[in-house]
């Protein structure tokens, strides 16, 4: 399971307040993020340095895109790959959002 940890500010009385939140993404959520930037798969890939068919395989996976292996590295190269794939799509202006009685979700930012 990746959790992403997303810093809210929230005004009260003119005090600066920061909480953070733990976030679980989930391939969907993924798939979501790069369909709101219009981002093919091969840029995706590029920008957050991880191979096509690991974004696939992950985009594949509706809910938690994380691995469990009897062999270690390969759930710890799953969690890179995620981890900078999350990272990217942050930077390129996109929200993850805590899961509600709604389900989980994202905002991007529209230039």
């Amino acid at each position: 399971m990746i959790f992403v940890d997303i810093k809210r500010n929230a005004g009260q009385h003119g005090i600066l307040v920061r909480e953070c939140v733990s976030v679980k993404i989930t391939g969907a959520q993924i798939r979501a993020a790069r369909g709101f930037l219009k981002w093919s798969v091969s840029k995706l890939a590029k920008q957050a340095d991880v191979g096509i068919s690991t974004i696939q395989k992950i985009e594949d996976v509706d809910g938690d895109p994380t691995i469990t292996s009897a062999l270690q590295w390969r759930s710890d190269a799953r969690n890179e790959a995620l981890a900078k794939i999350v990272e990217t799509l942050e930077k390129a202006g996109i929200t993850f959002m805590p899961a509600n009685s709604q389900g989980v979700g994202l905002r991007g930012k529209v230039d």
